[in-house]
């Protein structure tokens, strides 16, 4: 039987009415989306494969709960966002303090050659990645769920459990601190993508 292209609420469904194998399917669907947001919060891959594990566990165990309200990626991302949080809080760092050493990491390597490192990595997505990484988690979880994740202004308002008007003003100011990154560490490379 073929699972391709078949839509998640039938997948889960195969699931809920006793065919536990059918999870692969949701596993294999999303599991480079889960591993992504997890490695934006931890920045350790070791940490992120074991977090990404039990975000799977844990949607397995809570998939009776699934409404349909919103996209199964939508929910899927409030159980990594909330496993993300636990971790960091039992690893005792705040997220402020993991948003400064991170901007710290990024100016040392950026003294430390990394001018020459992006002269490699010279894809556009590769540099919006850099500068978003450098943003506050807030601002890098609103644009990621924006415009990685696809997430209307609704969607991202019920898993920052905010009004979508609040979302719509969190994204306009991530989108300029954003900006503004572009222009400090990337300028360079920003004049060069409008040249071609």
């Amino acid at each position: 039987m073929t699972t391709t292209g078949q839509p998640d609420e039938e997948i889960i469904s195969r699931i809920l009415k006793g065919e536990q194998s059918a999870f692969r399917i949701l596993v294999e669907k999303y599991q480079n989306y889960v591993f992504t947001l997890v490695l934006r919060f931890t920045e350790n891959p070791e940490d992120a494969e074991e977090i990404a594990q039990d975000v799977f566990v844990k949607a397995y165990r809570s998939l009776a709960d699934f409404r349909g309200d919103s996209k199964f990626s939508t929910w899927l991302f409030t159980i990594t966002r909330t496993t993300c949080l636990s971790f960091l809080r039992r690893k005792k760092l705040d997220t402020h303090s993991l948003d400064n050493e991170r901007i710290g990491l990024q100016v040392e390597n950026r003294e430390s050659g990394f001018n020459a490192n992006l002269v490699e990595q010279k894809s556009r997505h590769t540099m919006l990645s850099q500068a978003i990484s450098m943003l506050s988690v807030d601002d890098a979880q609103v644009l990621n769920l924006f415009y990685k994740a696809e997430q209307t202004l609704e969607e991202i308002g019920k898993i920052m459990r905010l009004d979508p008007n609040t979302v719509k003003v969190k994204l306009h100011r991530a989108r300029q601190r954003l900006k503004e990154k572009m222009e400090k560490y990337f300028a360079h490379e920003v004049r060069e993508i409008h040249a071609d």
